[in-house]
């Protein structure tokens, strides 16, 4: 023990210190440097509203302090190796071999993180906003330059990589809408009938408990179609990201209590059924 003890103090006053003050300054690099990185971009990064901003400067902080934790502490290995006694000229060596023998397989992966560059770069889509990718909808709960990660309603966790996008639908940016449609019965005044949907509309985005979530007021556009048993109303507006679902499932709730008084019909499918004589 006393042996090994001669023998360590010599080693950690020439080597130990060292590979502790490593350590030290990668770490500090981190917290100064993610410090400097979010204050940057808090500051210098704007978007259309204050909400989005939010998103937008969350979403890169994310990404570039990230990407300063990888570097930072991939050169202080390197760096504490030496100390160790390794030889990190073989280790570069084997590094660079082992990567010509894998470019084929890291090819998927460059395409990840070119594509994830873009997606950042565009600006397509944010931490917290929703979004379709081929397919697949979900919150947005994580974006990195390889892979961007999603939450469904049914809180299912997807991991899409970014190569594999080829496209993204994002329900959620600058602003939303209202896109209903309705079916009332051919017998109802049409007139009437759009009447009272302006007017539920209308009183939906003047109620305060509503009206900082809607930008333009539910209303009629057009009869979009001549259906079976029903003329179909299209009804559109306009909310703040996020908030159509909730706005849509107050206004579907305020347009049956209304018809419901007024009298006016929403027709359903019916089966006639006559019964044959013997």
């Amino acid at each position: 023990m006393l042996n090994f003890l001669q023998s360590l103090i010599p080693w950690f006053i020439s080597h130990g210190i060292k590979i502790i003050l490593i350590l030290i300054i990668a770490y500090l690099i981190n917290r100064l440097g993610g410090k400097v990185i979010e204050r940057a971009i808090r500051k210098g990064v704007r978007d259309t509203t204050k909400e989005a901003t939010g998103k937008r400067q969350n979403t890169l902080i994310g990404v570039f302090v990230g990407a300063l934790k990888v570097i930072v502490w991939l050169v202080a290995i390197m760096m504490i190796l030496p100390e160790l006694g390794i030889n990190v000229g073989p280790i570069l060596a084997g590094a660079g071999i082992l990567g010509v023998a894998l470019g084929f397989g890291a090819q998927y992966m460059i395409r990840d993180f070119l594509a994830g560059l873009f997606i950042i770069i565009e600006n397509q889509y944010r931490e917290g906003d929703v979004v379709c990718l081929d397919g697949t909808c979900g919150l947005v709960e994580d974006i990195n330059l390889r892979k961007t990660i999603l939450r469904d309603l049914d809180g299912i966790v997807h991991h899409v990589p970014n190569g594999e996008i080829k496209k993204a639908s994002n329900l959620s940016k600058q602003f939303a809408r209202v896109n209903l449609n309705i079916g009332i019965s051919y017998k109802e005044n049409l007139d009437k009938v759009i009447g009272v949907i302006n007017k539920v509309g209308k009183e939906l985005a003047e109620d305060p408990q509503w009206k900082d979530l809607i930008l333009k007021p539910p209303q009629f556009l057009r009869v979009d179609d001549f259906g079976e048993s029903a003329m179909i109303i299209k009804i559109l507006g306009e909310t703040k990201p996020l908030k159509q679902w909730d706005v849509t499932g107050e206004l579907r709730k305020r347009i049956k209590t209304t018809f419901d008084k007024e009298g006016i019909e929403i027709p359903f499918r019916q089966i006639t059924i006559h019964q044959a004589k013997d």
